[in-house]
């Protein structure tokens, strides 16, 4: 299920950016970092998903000559962590 109040990437890379230095503040109360710590997985699996759906393009656009894995794949990026 994607949630329609996400508009872009990169817009909710701009929202969960404002998530993550509220959280790290530490001034909230737990109920509210609980909303916001949702919301920031609601984000991240949004931007993730945009992400795949690009290597995805990019491995297509690559099949006219010779299919190969994106450059910089974001597998391996997260793999070093």
């Amino acid at each position: 299920m994607t949630d329609t109040s996400i508009k872009d990437f990169e817009a909710a890379i701009a929202e969960l950016e404002g998530i993550v230095k509220k959280l790290e503040e530490g001034d909230l109360p737990l109920e509210h970092s609980m909303q916001l710590y949702e919301r920031g997985v609601q984000l991240s699996r949004f931007c993730h998903a945009q992400l795949e759906e690009a290597e995805r393009r990019i491995e297509i656009l690559n099949e006219r000559g010779e299919l190969k894995a994106a450059p910089g794949s974001f597998a391996d990026e997260s793999e070093r962590g």
